[in-house]
C-alpha cells in the first residue's frame, strides 16, 4: 500500500492529509489561533465543585470553564494535591511514587470532600472543547514522547499491548527498569518495539527535564496557568502518525520542510528523501487531488460504487448513518445484492470516520439481510477497515433490527467542511417571509426615511421580480408611496440580489442603513 502524507501550510492553519493508494483516509487540521492543545498542563483553579455530578468545574482560562469528573482525579490525586500545595508554596516537593494504601483515593468517594472553590489544581487537557461543551481535564499527569510516556506519580511500567511477543515485552521491561528515575512510570508505545537504550534513553531524560520544567513554574504561577504546552498539533500528529511505511512526504513550506525532513532524518536515517518540498503553480491539495476528494467526501450523502449511497447525520447524542442501495442492481437475489451494498458501505464508513474524526456512539442502519453467515461477513469486514484506525474503537454485532453500533475516541471535534452554499433567499433557513409581509416592510421603512430622516429623493434596489410587482399597473405602488409621503421614489432592478433582498439609496447614490 502506497501511503503519502501531504502537508499545506497557510498564514492561519496547517492541513495534513494522510493518502493511502491515492485515496483521501485522514485530514487533521491544526488552526495557529487554538487556545488548548490535548496534552496541556496546567495550574487550575476551581470555580465550582457539583456534588449531584460528582465532578467540579475548573478554570484555565478559557472562556468556558473546563470539566473535571471524580474518576478523572486518579487513585494518586491526594500526592499531586499535596505536591501541588508543595510547589504553589515554593517548598521543593519530594518526587515519590505512594507506598500506602491511604494516599489512594477511594473509588466511590465525592469531590466535595477533595476540592474546595478557588483552590489550586494541577491538571492536563485531555479532550478538547467541543460544541457547548469545555475542555475535559485529568489529574493524571503524563508527557508523551514519540517511544515512551512518562507518567509523575506511579511506579507501573505498561507496555503496549500492540507488542505481542513475550520476549520482546519481558527485554522492554527491563531495559526501562534500568534508565527510570524513582517516582515515576512509564507507558512504552508500540513504536518502541526493538529499540534499544541509546534511542529510548535520551528520550526519557528529555522528558523527565520537561517534568521538571514543570514543577519549577508552579511556585512562581498564579492560577489560572499554562505550565507545559504540548508540541503544536502538526507536530504532536507527525510524531504518532510517522511510520517506516510512508513512501513521500509532501510540504510546501522551506521552513516546516526542513522541520520534518530533520524529524525524519533522526528516527528512520534512511528515509530522509521522501521529505519534498512543493513549489509548484498550483496550490499542493489542488495538485495532489485532496481538494477534489475533499469536496466529495464530507456532503451529507456519500456516493458508492454503481450509485449506491450512505446518509450521514450528526445529532446531540450520537452519529447515525443510513446505507442505500440506489438504483444499484447487480443480483437477482436481495440478499445477494444486500451483502454487496453492505460491505461497500462500512468499507466506506470506517474510511469516513477515520477522515472525519467522528467519535463517540455511531449506529449503522444496514440493509436487512436474513443470512446469519452474511451478518457475520459485514461485521468481518467493518473491524478489518477499523484495524486500520489509530483511535480506540469498540464494535458489536449487528442487531436482529440490521443495526451496527460502535464507539470511536474523541478527543476533538468531528472535522466539518462545508461544500454547500446558504440560499441567499433565506439564509439556509428554510424559510422566506410572504411577499405581503415585505411590501409592509418596504413600506414602513419609506414612511421612516421620508417622515423621520426627511429624506424626499431615494432610490430602491430589489430583485427584478420585486421590481416588476412594484411598479406594475398605471396606479402602481410606487406610485402610490411617492404621492403618500411626498417623495421622489426610483426603483432599480438588481439581477444579483435575492428574491427579498433590498437595499434603500439617497439622491447622492449613497447607501442608507437602517
Amino acid at each position: 500500500m502506497d501511503r503519502d502524507l501531504v502537508i499545506d501550510v497557510t498564514t492561519s492553519e496547517i492541513s495534513i492529509a494522510l493518502l493511502e493508494d491515492k485515496r483521501l483516509v485522514e485530514l487533521n487540521k491544526d488552526n495557529t489561533s487554538a487556545n488548548f492543545s490535548v496534552g496541556d498542563i496546567y495550574l487550575g483553579k476551581v470555580k465550582r465543585v457539583l456534588p449531584a455530578l460528582n465532578a467540579a468545574f475548573v478554570d484555565v482560562g478559557d472562556e468556558k470553564d473546563a470539566f473535571l469528573h471524580y474518576f478523572d482525579l486518579g487513585f494518586h490525586f491526594k500526592l499531586i494535591d499535596d505536591f501541588t500545595k508543595k510547589a504553589f508554596a515554593r517548598q521543593r516537593p519530594v518526587l515519590t511514587a505512594p507506598k500506602t494504601s491511604d494516599a489512594i483515593l477511594p473509588k466511590d468517594g465525592k469531590i466535595s470532600d477533595i476540592l474546595a472553590p478557588g483552590q489550586p489544581v494541577l491538571v492536563q487537557v485531555v479532550k478538547e472543547a467541543i460544541s457547548t461543551k469545555g475542555p475535559r481535564l485529568t489529574s493524571e499527569i503524563s508527557l508523551a514522547g514519540r517511544n515512551l510516556v512518562l507518567i509523575p506519580f506511579s511506579d507501573k511500567i505498561s507496555i503496549s499491548q500492540k507488542i505481542a511477543d513475550r520476549e520482546e515485552r519481558r527485554r522492554m521491561e527491563r531495559l526501562v527498569k534500568s534508565i527510570l528515575p524513582p517516582g515515576f512510570g512509564v507507558i512504552v508505545r508500540t513504536v518502541a518495539e526493538g529499540k534499544k537504550t541509546a534511542t529510548l534513553a535520551p528520550e526519557l531524560t528529555a522528558l523527565v527535564r520537561r517534568w521538571e520544567m514543570c514543577v519549577n513554574k508552579i511556585g512562581a504561577s498564579k492560577p489560572p496557568q499554562l505550565l507545559v504546552s504540548e508540541i503544536n498539533r502538526t507536530s504532536a500528529i507527525l510524531r504518532d502518525m510517522l511510520n517506516g511505511t510512508f513512501n513521500n512526504i509532501y510540504v510546501n513550506d522551506t521552513s516546516l520542510f526542513e522541520e520534518v525532513k530533520e524529524y525524519v532524518t533522526s528516527i528512520f536515517p534512511e528515509k530522509g528523501k521522501i521529505v519534498k518540498l512543493y513549489a509548484g503553480k498550483d496550490p499542493i491539495f489542488e495538485h495532489y487531488g485532496v481538494s477534489r476528494q475533499i469536496r466529495g467526501s464530507f456532503g451529507k450523502y456519500v456516493s458508492l460504487k454503481r450509485g449506491a449511497y450512505i446518509i450521514m447525520e450528526q445529532t446531540e447524542a450520537l452519529h447515525v448513518i443510513d446505507v442505500n442501495s440506489g438504483r444499484l442492481k447487480t443480483a437477482d437475489n436481495q440478499e445477494e445484492q444486500a451483502l454487496e451494498v453492505n460491505l461497500m458501505a462500512v468499507t466506506e464508513v470506517a474510511r469516513q470516520l477515520r477522515l472525519r474524526d467522528i467519535g463517540g456512539i455511531i449506529v449503522i442502519d444496514l440493509i436487512d439481510m436474513e443470512r446469519a453467515d452474511n451478518r457475520q461477513k459485514v461485521f468481518n469486514a467493518m473491524r478489518d477497515a477499523m484495524g486500520l484506525d489509530r483511535a480506540r474503537h469498540n464494535i458489536l454485532p449487528l442487531s436482529r433490527f440490521g443495526l451496527m453500533q460502535l464507539t470511536r475516541q474523541r478527543v476533538r471535534p468531528a472535522t466539518q467542511i462545508r461544500n454547500d452554499e446558504l440560499c441567499p433567499s433565506c439564509n439556509g433557513t428554510g424559510k422566506i417571509m410572504p411577499s405581503i409581509v415585505f411590501e409592509d416592510i418596504l413600506q414602513n421603512q419609506l414612511i421612516y426615511l421620508t417622515g423621520e430622516k426627511k429624506i424626499k429623493k431615494l432610490a430602491l434596489k430589489v430583485h427584478p421580480y420585486m421590481a416588476a410587482y412594484l411598479q406594475h399597473g398605471l396606479l402602481s405602488r410606487r406610485v402610490k408611496w411617492a404621492i403618500q409621503n411626498k417623495c421622489r421614489l426610483h426603483i432599480k432592478a438588481v439581477s444579483s440580489f435575492a428574491l427579498l433582498q433590498h437595499q434603500w439609496f439617497d439622491e447622492n447614490g449613497d447607501k442608507i442603513t437602517i
